[in-house]
């Protein structure tokens, strides 16, 4: 009989189950807690003075292409855990060509 508690017996974590486990958690983090603090930081003063364009795009490009990498492999940590940096990115980059655009 199984339960609950044995599915997720140690047994079977592997250290690649581990450590796909920690990667998306630490990745799911980053664009959940530091990049949305950046974009209302720049909302807060209109502003993203500081930030660099060419990492913020290369940070998007990169995250949309791995986000298709997880899509055509049916891999959901990819879709996930790249899908929200495109998400986060692409606010930011918004804001970048807006702020830009009223001075």
């Amino acid at each position: 009989m199984y339960n609950s508690l044995t599915m997720f017996s140690i047994s079977n974590l592997t250290f690649p189950v581990i450590i796909g486990t920690l990667t998306l958690i630490i990745g799911v983090l980053v664009k959940l807690l530091g990049f949305p603090d950046q974009f209302l930081k720049n909302y807060k003063r209109k502003s993203t003075e500081g930030l660099s364009s060419i990492f913020m795009t290369l940070s998007f490009t990169s995250y949309s292409l791995w986000t298709l990498h997880g899509i055509f492999q049916k891999d959901i940590v990819l879709i996930i855990g790249q899908g929200l940096g495109v998400l986060t990115t692409g606010a930011i980059i918004y804001q970048i060509i807006s702020y830009k655009q009223k001075k």
